[in-house]
């Protein structure tokens, strides 16, 4: 790995990183929509699998992958992140 890419690497992303609440890139505002349009369904999904909570952001991995399909390759994104349970205090 190259100096450069060590650099990079090194990079802390932090909240907020956009620049308007709407994303204006293409790729970024399609993930955008996908929480848009199916995050109440995926909320839902969780919810009935793992009970009341939510999905970690801080203890998280995230996979991406490129798959070959003849209509034109396809994006696999796996994102984990341990499920932390409502805690009532």
């Amino acid at each position: 790995m190259s100096a450069e890419e060590q650099k990079w690497l090194r990079v802390v992303p932090y909240k907020g990183s956009l620049p308007t609440p709407v994303p204006t890139d293409p790729l970024i505002y399609r993930w955008y929509e996908v929480v848009s349009v199916y995050g109440t369904t995926i909320k839902e999904l969780i919810h009935e699998e793992f009970g009341d909570g939510i999905m970690s952001a801080i203890d998280f991995s995230m996979d991406i992958r490129r798959e070959a399909d003849p209509k034109g390759d396809r994006v696999n994104v796996v994102l984990s992140g341990k499920f932390l349970p409502y805690k009532s205090y």
